[in-house]
C-alpha cells in the first residue's frame, strides 16, 4: 500500500521507504547486524581513491560579497585551490569480516569520455568533479583485490552519507547490506536531490539498503554523542550521527586494540573546523551542524591523540598511517 509520504506497507506490515532510483528499495534496520563477537576489535584501513581540487572557501567559509563567488571557485586564483581527498575506509572484523565505510568513487570516473562516468555522478557531480585525478587502480574495488579481499566479501557497508563523492561505487557491492540513516535516504532518494548533492544513478537496486532510526527513542547515548547505534552489538563499530553537512548524516567510532579511532566523514572537512572554528561555506542545517561539531570535539578532547580522520583534509590524510589496528 503507497503512502503520501513515498512509503510502502508491506504484508508484514513493515514500511518500506521506495526510492525512484533505479527501484532501490530500503526497510527498517533490525540491529545488531550478525557477526558481533564479545570484546571485537577492527583493523582499520584508509583508502584513498581520488584526488580532486576545489576552491578553499567552499571547505573555510570566506567573507564579503565575494565569499558565495569564490565558494564554487569563480575568480579563484590557482594558489587558493587545494587539493581534496576523496576517500573510504576498510574496517576488518574478527567475525563479521569485510566492512566498508562509503565507497568513493567508481572506476568510471577515471574515464572521462565515458558515458557510464557521465550517468554515475550526475549533471552536479560532473560539475564539481571536472578536477577529478584518478586511477582505474584506485577505486575500492580494484584496492580491496589487491589485498586479497573480493567485492564480494564485503558484507556491510556503512554510508557516512550519500553525496556522489562517497555513493559512486555502491554498484561495485551488489551483495553487501548498507546501512544509511533514515533521514538521509529520504533525502537522497526524495525531489530533485541533485540540488542537495546525489546522484540518483548511484543508488543501484541490488544491495540491500537499510535505515537506521535515530530518533530519541530508538538509539543510545555514548560518550558526548547524543544518538548512536552499534551495527554488531559488541561494540566494536558504532554509528554517531552527526546531521548538518546533510540531513541525515553519520560518524563512525571503531574500536581498536589500542583505543577508540573517529571517521568524521563530511561533518568535520577539515581539522581547521575544529582548531580555529572555520565553517563550510554551505550546509543543509546550521544549528545541527554546530551541534554535531560540538560532540566530535568533546570526543576528540576525552581521546587526546587517538585517530580522528576527517572528511576531505589532504594535510590531515597524507599524516595519516597505512592501517590501525
Amino acid at each position: 500500500m503507497l503512502r503520501g509520504d513515498g512509503r510502502v506497507l508491506d504484508r508484514a506490515g513493515i514500511f518500506l521507504l521506495v526510492s525512484d532510483s533505479g527501484g532501490a528499495q530500503a526497510s527498517p534496520a533490525q540491529l545488531p547486524l550478525p557477526g558481533g563477537q564479545e570484546g571485537a576489535t577492527v583493523t582499520l584501513r584508509p583508502l584513498l581513491c581520488a584526488t580532486m581540487q576545489g576552491p578553499i572557501g567552499w571547505f573555510e567559509r570566506a567573507q564579503g560579497p565575494a565569499a558565495a563567488l569564490k565558494a564554487i571557485g569563480i575568480g579563484v586564483p590557482a594558489k587558493d585551490m587545494v587539493d581534496v581527498p576523496i576517500v573510504a575506509f576498510l574496517l576488518e572484523h574478527p567475525s563479521a569480516g569485510p566492512v566498508l565505510v562509503d565507497t568513493g568513487f567508481h572506476g568510471c570516473v577515471a574515464d572521462r569520455s565515458s558515458s557510464q562516468r557521465a550517468r554515475n555522478l550526475g549533471s552536479v557531480g560532473r560539475m564539481f568533479a571536472r578536477t577529478v585525478r584518478m586511477r582505474p587502480e584506485q577505486s575500492v574495488s580494484a584496492q580491496l583485490r589487491e589485498l586479497g579481499i573480493a567485492p564480494s566479501d564485503v558484507g556491510v557497508i556503512l554510508m557516512t552519507h550519500l553525496h556522489f563523492d562517497h555513493a559512486s561505487a555502491l554498484c561495485d557491492f551488489p551483495s553487501a547490506t548498507v546501512l544509511v540513516a533514515a533521514p538521509e535516504w529520504a533525502a537522497a532518494t526524495g525531489r530533485a536531490p541533485f540540488l542537495h548533492g546525489y546522484s540518483r544513478a548511484q543508488i543501484d537496486p541490488r544491495p540491500r539498503y537499510l535505515t537506521v532510526d535515530f530518533s530519541p527513542d530508538a538509539t543510545a547515548s555514548a560518550g558526548p554523542f547524543a544518538a548512536t547505534a552499534d551495527v554488531f552489538g559488541d561494540g566494536s563499530v558504532r554509528l554517531a550521527f552527526t546531521p548538518g553537512h546533510t540531513l541525515g548524516h553519520v560518524s563512525v567510532i571503531v574500536r581498536l586494540q589500542g583505543g577508540e579511532a573517529l571517521l568524521t566523514g563530511d561533518a568535520v572537512y577539515t581539522m581547521r573546523t575544529l582548531t580555529d572554528g572555520v565553517r563550510p561555506w554551505r550546509c543543509e542545517d546550521e544549528q545541527a551542524f554546530e551541534s554535531s561539531v560540538r560532540q566530535i570535539a568533546a570526543w576528540q578532547r576525552e581521546h587526546a591523540g587517538a585517530p580522528l580522520i576527517p572528511g576531505h583534509d589532504m594535510q590531515a590524510w597524507e599524516g595519516l598511517q597505512e592501517v590501525y589496528r
